[in-house]
């Protein structure tokens, strides 16, 4: 469902899927970060993936507080230089979040492309209890912004030009961290291999070779949804 999250810089839309569970018991939950198409039909069936897990998911629409061009070059530019106000709209979903009836407190977050980015740069910051990071830019010095960072699953496309050699930096900075990962590069996977898209962005994946790739998400599913259930099926708040 459509929800309404406050933030220290404005309301902020969003979509809502709650945990698909019969127990009654006190679920985790996810904030699903989208890529800079915005949140769509994707990031949404993405929520209920996670929902359907037993989570309760929060997907922020990044893009919903001005004029969609506005917002896409504002938050393109906090990710770049790591604080600002996409940061803080992110950090006060996970707390609406975990403020939820139900929620046991421990939250993690996942992101794509853009998505990505900001799903790393949150694994710094102590709130979050894991991150999913796919094909998110890492960036220079990453060993020591991540230090005493959550855990952190990754996934990327060994054809993705865009993040040439981003694997390898996130590998080294985790290990040299004893950060607690799972990071994989898929060899038939090029950018956005977990993302469905459609239209003419389908038409678009096709000629260039990006976008979803079955082989590669069937493993890096299974991979994401086990490394979170290792994580956040504590009762314990992070």
């Amino acid at each position: 469902m459509n929800v309404t999250v406050p933030t220290p810089v404005g309301e902020l839309a969003a979509y809502f899927a709650a945990p698909v569970t019969d127990s009654g018991a006190p679920w985790p939950g996810v904030v699903v970060v989208h890529e800079a198409l915005g949140l769509n039909d994707d990031t949404r069936s993405i929520a209920d993936r996670f929902a359907a897990e037993g989570y309760g998911v929060v997907a922020p629409d990044l893009f919903s507080w001005a004029a969609t061009p506005r917002c896409l070059v504002s938050t393109f530019r906090d990710l770049l230089r790591r604080t600002g106000p996409a940061h803080d709209r992110i950090d006060a979903t996970r707390a609406w979040l975990a403020a939820q009836d139900g929620c046991t407190g421990r939250v993690g977050i996942i992101g794509f492309c853009m998505g990505g980015g900001f799903a790393l740069l949150a694994a710094s910051r102590g709130r979050f209890a894991a991150s999913s990071v796919n094909y998110g830019l890492v960036p220079k010095h990453a060993e020591a912004l991540l230090a005493g960072a959550c855990p952190i699953v990754g996934s990327y496309g060994a054809k993705d030009l865009l993040m040439r050699g981003q694997a390898v930096r996130l590998e080294a900075a985790l290990s040299a961290n004893g950060v607690d990962h799972d990071v994989q590069v898929y060899p038939s996977a090029s950018h956005s291999f977990l993302n469905h898209h459609d239209g003419r962005l389908a038409i678009v994946d096709r000629i260039t070779g990006i976008g979803y790739d079955a082989t590669a998400a069937d493993d890096a599913w299974p991979r994401i949804l086990a490394f979170f259930a290792r994580h956040l099926t504590s009762a314990t708040p992070a």
